[in-house]
């Protein structure tokens, strides 16, 4: 059984998906600011992570607040796939799994928009759910697919 990577060529066009899973981190980067920024609005300390459910239902910056909140703790629950997938599928299909993943993140800047108005039902904005979650199911299938292709070639 070998032990460790013999050879690691990677096509210049690799760039295109290092430099997208690098668009993430600004992407969450800005939220952590949109967050901090809801939290002082709406005076929620530390450590509590939302806005208690009464304090929420009373004022409306608490509620605004639990909402930029949970726009960012979603985007961090997904953030692993997206990155993960990109660098696999990038190895095969660079172009496709930068755009891929550029256009989940630009998805995600929309849905956060919409979230942190405080309305809930405004985080599709310009369909951002929809390119969102149809551009991670694309870089799974493009990864899964990378995958499949090394491994055959074992």
């Amino acid at each position: 059984m070998a032990s460790g990577i013999t050879g690691l060529v990677l096509s210049k066009e690799y760039a295109y998906p290092a430099a997208a899973v690098v668009s993430t981190f600004y992407l969450m980067l800005w939220q952590t600011l949109r967050v901090g920024r809801a939290r002082k609005q709406a005076g929620i300390e530390y450590p509590q992570v939302y806005a208690e459910k009464a304090d929420a239902a009373a004022r409306k910056e608490a509620y605004t607040f639990n909402c930029t909140q949970r726009a960012h703790q979603n985007t961090l629950e997904v953030a692993p796939i997206i990155i993960g997938s990109t660098l696999i599928a990038g190895l095969t299909h660079p172009v496709a799994a930068a755009a891929l993943c550029g256009t989940w993140a630009v998805s995600r800047i929309l849905y956060t928009i919409g979230y942190s108005t405080g309305d809930p039902k405004k985080r599709n904005l310009g369909g951002a759910a929809v390119f969102g979650s149809l551009s991670m199911l694309g870089l799974l299938g493009t990864s899964t697919a990378t995958v499949v292709s090394l491994i055959r070639a074992l």
